[in-house]
Formats: structure tokens, C-alpha cells, sequence
């Protein structure tokens, strides 16, 4: 096991070595977030870094540290995403040549954009430790240096300049909220944070569906733990690095785990207060706060790290409509009415009255019962809250529209 040989004045070097490529990104309160969730919350939207993460810290850094000589003969990494994304990015800066391999699963779009950035990338396996045997064979072959994601020494004393920002952004910060994957960000954070100002607490927060940083807090060693599909698939590492987690296990004051519902309802809070689009990775910190699970937070200052932002086009929707269903927002019911002409009108006019708009309409008669005169209709509906749900459901029954089923969005 690798000894926790990252110091505080690696991190604060780090900060020096990559200021000229790296954003110092806003930290600021978000009003509406705090009067909702009752103490002062402050967002680092690490989002706004070049590729979408705070990745590039870590990756900037390792890279400048390089020899000359290995500098020449570029480096390797098995990513996804995010890591794959900034080592393309500083590569081309610093002219480093950089070879990434993604597994299978990786999303076309950052496979397009990191070629577009000038990494060769490399397709290969079904998951990323397949990925890394073929990225192990580049380091064999081709003498290339392999850059992990969150375990290098370099890496987690890039990740920690944010908590040196983050003290200079926030007077009296209380707590920093820090997502968890493979640990290596909050290893450099609570490390930064806890060195300049013991007082304050860092929290880390896992998807319930991806905990293996808790797996190995409860073991007292990184271990191996099952994956669930989760919104935050970038924190969804098997097992946490082993020198990230001699680090973070000593800097860290309690890690807390947040559901499928927080996580979108997270991302569907901070697109309309923040007017970000964050990943679900991203916004577990916000989902910590909004599932109830650091309700002694309350009155204090509060900075949630807004790690990254770049979510799947193609699923952002479905999130977003998700996060207004667990809201009250959005809800979908079955009505039964009569098969007669005016009979969707009388439900439709009858549901407007509300001040409720129909999304979605769908009839069924062949399996909505035996009674061939009436017809079963989903409807999917817009609402302001859920008060304005049982308004609705209550005109229904008095124009003597049946409602025979509520549908629920999902949860743990």
C-alpha cells in the first residue's frame, strides 16, 4: 500500500506550477439554495474548467512534472471520461504526446472530442481495468507513462488547489462537500483544507449505488465493491485508490450516501438556480443537502465542490424530467372515461381548469378492461407543487372522472 506521501506544500507548489493553464473558478453563494436549504451555500463550479472538470488540476500538474526524455514519449491513461478529456486538453498545451484508452461504454462524445483535442484514443474492452491491461501493454511496449486518474501523488496535489481556493474565495467556510469516487479529489481537498484550517469539515458523498470509498472506511482498506448504474457514473469506481484512501481516510470527517431521486432532482436544482448543467457526479454534493442527510449543516457557511459537467446529451432530458417528477412537478396518472365523443375533451378542459397543462395523452382499449365502452388514458401532467396535484385530483373526482392509478418516479 502506498504511504500518504503528498504534503500540503506539494499542493500549494502544484497551485504555482499550473496557474497559467488552469481557471481559478467562481465560488459563490447561491441565494435561492440557501433560503431553500436553510444556511449559507456556495457553489465551486469547477464545471467552467475548459473540458467540463476539475480533472485538468491533476492532470496539468503530472504532466509537468514529466522528464524531458518522457515528455518526448507522451503518456497513457484508461478513462471514460473526465481524466481522458484533460490529459488530451494539457497534452496538446504543453506539447505532450497523450494515448487514451476507452472502454467500449465510453460515450461517443468524448471519444469525438478527444481526438478533436489530439489524443490518439484507443478503443478497448468492456471496462476500465480491461482498458488499463491494454494501457499497461503501451507502457511495456512504446515506453509511455502511465497517469492514473485519482491515485498519482500528482494528481491529488493538483485536486487539493481547489481547497487552497476555496479558503481564499470563503471567509469562515463551516464545511466543504466533496463528491467521492476514487477519492483522489477529496484526498487533495481535505488534505488543503484540513492543513490550513483544521476547524473546518470536509464531507465526502457517494451514490448509494457506487459507495466504495465507505466500503473501505468500514474494512480499513480499499476494497472491491459491486456498481449499480448511477446518474453519477464518474464516481462509480469499483475500489478507491490505496494512496488516496490513506489520505482521505485522515482528512476526511464523515462520508455520507445520496439516492438515484436527490442526484436528478440535484441537477434539475441547479440548472434553474444556477443556470448550470452539471453531471450527476457533480451534483451529489447538492444532493447530500436536499436528501437530509447533513441537516446539522443548518446556519452554517457551506461550499459544495461542483465537480463536473459533462452529462450525456442524450440522457439530460430524461434527467431533467425525473428531477420535476421526484419535485411534484411532472406526474403521470391513469383516468378512465367514456369512448364517446367529447369524453378527452371533458378531461382535458377538466384538468385546464386547475391551471394544470397536459404533456403527454395515450389511449388504451384493447387491455383496459372488460367494459368496451370506456377507454383508460395516461396522462402526463405539469403541476406547480404537489398541493396543486391533490387540487387536481380532486376536480377530477367531482366532474365524476375516475382516476384508477398514480404513477411514482422511481427511488432507492
Amino acid at each position: 500500500m502506498h504511504p500518504p506521501d503528498v504534503t500540503f506544500d506539494q499542493i500549494v507548489e502544484a497551485r504555482e506550477r499550473i496557474r497559467d493553464g488552469i481557471r481559478v473558478t467562481p465560488c459563490t453563494e447561491s441565494e435561492g439554495l440557501s433560503e431553500m436549504l436553510g444556511c449559507r451555500v456556495y457553489c465551486k463550479l469547477e464545471y467552467l474548467q475548459r473540458t467540463g472538470s476539475f480533472k485538468e488540476r491533476g492532470a496539468r500538474n503530472a504532466l509537468l512534472l514529466l522528464e524531458d526524455e518522457q515528455r518526448q514519449r507522451g503518456v497513457t491513461a484508461a478513462s471514460a471520461g473526465n481524466h481522458a478529456l484533460a490529459l488530451a486538453y494539457h497534452g496538446r498545451q504543453l506539447g505532450i504526446p497523450v494515448t487514451v484508452v476507452m472502454p467500449r461504454f465510453a460515450p461517443l462524445v468524448k471519444q469525438v472530442r478527444c481526438r478533436q483535442l489530439g489524443a490518439t484514443v484507443l478503443i478497448h474492452g468492456d471496462n476500465i481495468a480491461e482498458a488499463k491491461d491494454r494501457a499497461d501493454e503501451l507502457v511495456a511496449s512504446d515506453g509511455l507513462a502511465y497517469i492514473h486518474g485519482f491515485n498519482d501523488a500528482a494528481i491529488v496535489a493538483g485536486q487539493g488547489t481547489i481547497g487552497l481556493e476555496v479558503l481564499e474565495q470563503v471567509a469562515n467556510v463551516d464545511a466543504v462537500v466533496v463528491p467521492v469516487g476514487g477519492a483522489g479529489l477529496i484526498a487533495g481537498v481535505g488534505l488543503a483544507i484540513k492543513t490550513a484550517r483544521p476547524r473546518t469539515m470536509v464531507i465526502g458523498v457517494e451514490p448509494k449505488r457506487a459507495a466504495s470509498f465507505s466500503a473501505a472506511l468500514e474494512a480499513g482498506r480499499p476494497v472491491r465493491t459491486t456498481m449499480l448504474p448511477t446518474l453519477a457514473d464518474g464516481l462509480a469506481v469499483p475500489q478507491v485508490g490505496d494512496r488516496a484512501f490513506e489520505i482521505a481516510r485522515r482528512y476526511t470527517d464523515r462520508v455520507v450516501t445520496v439516492g438515484e431521486e436527490h442526484i436528478s432532482l440535484a441537477i434539475l436544482r441547479l440548472a434553474e438556480m444556477k443556470k448550470g448543467v452539471v453531471e450527476g457526479a457533480g451534483a451529489t454534493a447538492l444532493a447530500a443537502l436536499l436528501g437530509g442527510e447533513l441537516a446539522d449543516l443548518k446556519g452554517k457557511h457551506v461550499v459544495l465542490l461542483l465537480c463536473g459537467g459533462n452529462i450525456d446529451p442524450m440522457i439530460l432530458s430524461r434527467v431533467i424530467e425525473h428531477g420535476l417528477a421526484v419535485d411534484g412537478r411532472l406526474i403521470q396518472f391513469t383516468a378512465l372515461i367514456r369512448d364517446r365523443p367529447g369524453g378527452l375533451a371533458d378531461l382535458a378542459s377538466t384538468i385546464a381548469s386547475t391551471g394544470a397543462s397536459v404533456k403527454q395523452v395515450d389511449h388504451e382499449r384493447a387491455f383496459g378492461g372488460p367494459d368496451v365502452s370506456t377507454v383508460q388514458v395516461l396522462c402526463t401532467v405539469e403541476v406547480r407543487d404537489r398541493e396543486h396535484t391533490e387540487a387536481l385530483h380532486q376536480a377530477l373526482t367531482e366532474r365524476g372522472i375516475r382516476v384508477l392509478e398514480r404513477s411514482m418516479p422511481s427511488t432507492e
